[in-house]
């Protein structure tokens, strides 16, 4: 009985807990519809997606490829959270014009600001292509071979959707480990602009300290609007441009929620492994995860220090700084899940019975008998390599800004379309536009030192030797000479190279070098784990199947992968620990609280103007049945990185909030879902539109709405 109890949690079925699933819309069995029902789902289960029809989904976006946003109005209007607008937020800052720190708001069109690198991307179609790319695999191919073959077919299959329209974005992607294939069609809109948001001491209140933390205050949202041609096309921006009129516009409700209120989940998920080994959840906890543990707290705290003395630093990097941190609260906090919640040992609990199962199962027990001998060798073949690996990335690769510039300009394609030289050379141009140098000589000293501590000396690229045999071990000697001698640690670099300049090669400039030298490293590394990783992309496609195959009556969802998902679920409390309870929302009063409670504290530090209005309590249509007005709430939702700006729907198909976060308790949520702990943190409609009217003076973005 323990047994299968162990399964159930770790693939879970639907009927056993309701809440669980990142489930496709486009392939919602009668099972899952019948939970919905059972949940208390009022609107029609066939409008939530139809590829012919408008429906719920169409209200859904993708906001720039790493959150969710849901259009609210005719004209074009997004909601999204906060921290997914950050970077445009601070991109249009400046010292006379502080939008991070005093909120912004466009009171015309004409003064909605563009964000050139931004997109939304709407779903138009998912189909399954699994059969027709599996044709392609023939017995005893090698997981090469394989792979090339099904590439191929994927490949082909996105042509003939372009062939039929070259207006569309279509992706084939894996599930179940590469079980399975679907194709998803979309329509990306580029022309996507600033209307709204909040001061930073509302949409970003609590900052790293409340970061994953439930009870939560945090007025997680802002506003954009898409724009298109006047045929209602995708267009690149123009003064031209029109708003865009979407096929579905999502109501919003003012009526709120209750103890046990059904509450479902659209958006784009990035990334979760339930169904990876036990083998592959320990690589990424002392791989990839302690990376970005220990290399990031040391780049924080150099960035957060030249933060605090300087506005203009502070405005430079706050994106990078919220995006870095992020992550690296979420490592802490998995790992840390990791260990308290048993996962590896559950995951072996769970191997062992799928092992049993493989030898009373004749037809399986030739192919899969060495499965788990095999996935363990050759996950110890690679470990130390793949640790390295992390750490490389985390140091250089995602360390100093001038590592990144050098491998921008290495890879810049003077060749591809006018559209897309352009849009690179404006990145480029931010990225120096947003670099403060000492700091980055700062870093890159510190990256140095955070690598040589954690690694072999095997895994040092060669410009170790040069740090230990020309600078006598002085590493901050060797950065300062780098960035002396490079010409790229300005934009005069830059433009030498665009010009083609003949008295500077590129290749010569010794942040290039350096670069090439970490390429040429990280090359290596891979050619080392080349064999076992591919021995280990079989292993865990077949582990995969037998766990599918083993409980073949079980309703499983795919692991997500950053396509569209529902979660559905009810708004609940949880208790944390022992005597301890935690309601199923917060109100404006904790603010008050925190903030009093916080004194001095940067990250709950609230202008006088919103204390005064949050004090007023004129909370008007806005208020809960108690006169008070809900900030946050939570459901059981299941929800990973990528949710985020994610609609929160009622049983009427109604815009409730904007899911935003998860919780502290429950970090392990990309490897388990933990029924009585998980929890999605969302941000009430109502407060996000109260700032918006009271504090923003946003009324004619108010009317803009479908408000039941």
């Amino acid at each position: 009985m323990k047994r299968v109890s162990v399964i159930i949690v770790l693939f879970i079925s639907v009927s056993a807990f309701a809440d669980e699933g990142l489930w496709m819309p486009g392939n919602l069995n009668k099972q899952s519809r019948r939970i919905l029902k059972e949940l208390g789902l009022k609107f029609p289960a066939n409008r939530l997606y139809h590829p012919k029809k408008a429906s719920l989904t169409d209200a859904v976006v993708s906001f720039g490829g790493f959150c969710s946003g849901v259009v609210v109005s005719e004209d074009g209007l997004v909601f999204t959270n906060h921290h997914c607008g950050f970077s445009a937020i601070q991109q249009h800052s400046t010292l006379q014009h502080d939008y991070l720190k005093e909120g912004f708001v466009a009171c015309t069109r004409e003064e909605e600001l563009p964000n050139p690198e931004l997109f939304v991307r709407f779903l138009l179609y998912t189909e399954d292509v699994t059969s027709r790319v599996l044709r392609a695999v023939t017995p005893g191919m090698t997981e090469q071979e394989r792979q090339v073959a099904t590439d191929s077919v994927m490949f082909a299959i996105r042509n003939e959707v372009y062939a039929r329209d070259s207006t569309v974005v279509a992706i084939v992607d894996p599930y179940y480990a590469g079980n399975e294939s679907w194709l998803s069609v979309y329509r990306d809109y580029t022309d996507v602009r600033l209307v709204y948001a909040p001061p930073s001491s509302i949409g970003k209140f609590g900052w790293d300290t409340d970061n994953w933390v439930w009870p939560r205050h945090t007025g997680d949202f802002s506003v954009f609007r898409i724009y298109s041609d006047e045929h209602n096309k995708p267009a690149d921006y123009s003064p031209r441009n029109v708003p865009f009129h979407p096929p579905y516009v999502a109501p919003v409700s003012l009526a709120g929620y209750r103890e046990g209120s059904f509450c479902m989940t659209l958006g784009y998920p990035g990334v979760t492994e339930r169904y990876l080994s036990s083998f592959g959840v320990e690589e990424m906890m002392n791989g990839m995860n302690q990376a970005m543990i220990d290399v990031r707290g040391v780049k924080q705290a150099i960035w957060k220090r030249g933060m605090d003395k300087r506005d203009d630093v502070r405005i430079k990097y706050a994106s990078k700084y919220d995006e870095s941190s992020n992550y690296w609260k979420n490592s802490i906090g998995t790992n840390k899940a990791i260990r308290e919640q048993k996962i590896l040992e559950r995951k072996r609990e769970m191997e062992a019975a799928v092992l049993r199962w493989i030898r009373d199962t004749p037809a399986g027990r030739e192919n899969l008998l060495h499965l788990f001998s095999s996935l363990e060798l050759n996950y110890k073949a690679r470990r130390e390599t793949d640790r390295a690996m992390a750490y490389l990335g985390e140091s250089f690769m995602n360390g100093p800004e001038l590592v990144q510039l050098a491998l921008e300009i290495m890879n810049f394609d003077y060749e591809a379309g006018e559209k897309v030289v352009v849009a690179r050379m404006e990145k480029l141009l931010d990225k120096y536009a947003n670099l403060d140098l000492p700091l980055d000589k700062e870093v890159f000293t510190a990256m140095i030192k955070a690598y040589r501590s954690q690694v072999d000396s095997v895994y040092y690229p060669d410009f170790y030797a040069t740090i230990a045999n020309e600078y006598h071990g002085d590493d901050r000697a060797f950065v300062d000479s780098l960035y002396a001698g490079s010409k790229i640690a300005t934009p005069l670099g830059l433009k030498l190279f665009l010009e083609q300049d003949s008295t500077y090669n590129v290749f010569d400039d010794p942040a290039v070098s350096l670069s090439i030298d970490l390429l040429a490293k990280v090359f290596e590394m891979h050619q080392d784990m080349h064999e076992p990783s591919a021995c280990i992309a079989r292993d865990e496609r077949l582990f995969n199947t037998a766990v599918r195959s083993m409980y073949a009556e079980r309703n499983f969802y795919p692991d997500a992968n950053s396509t569209l998902r529902l979660s559905f679920g009810t708004v609940r409390g949880y208790t944390p620990s022992d005597g301890v309870e935690y309601d199923h929302y917060t109100t404006t009063r904790g603010v008050l609280e925190k903030v009093k409670a916080h004194a001095g504290d940067r990250d709950f530090a609230v202008e006088t103007e919103i204390l005064a209005l949050l004090s007023s309590r004129e909370f008007e249509r806005y208020a809960n049945e108690e006169g008070d007005m809900n900030v946050c709430f939570i459901s059981n939702n299941d929800i990973t990185g990528g949710n985020s700006g994610s609609a929160m729907f009622n049983a009427d198909g109604e815009l409730l909030g904007l899911a935003f976060d998860g919780n502290w308790e429950a970090m392990g949520s990309d490897f388990i879902y933990e029924p009585g702990l998980q929890r999605c943190i969302g941000v009430d409609v109502r407060y996000m539109l109260f700032v918006m009217e009271k504090l923003g003076k946003a009324d004619h973005l108010i009317r803009e709405l479908k408000i039941h």
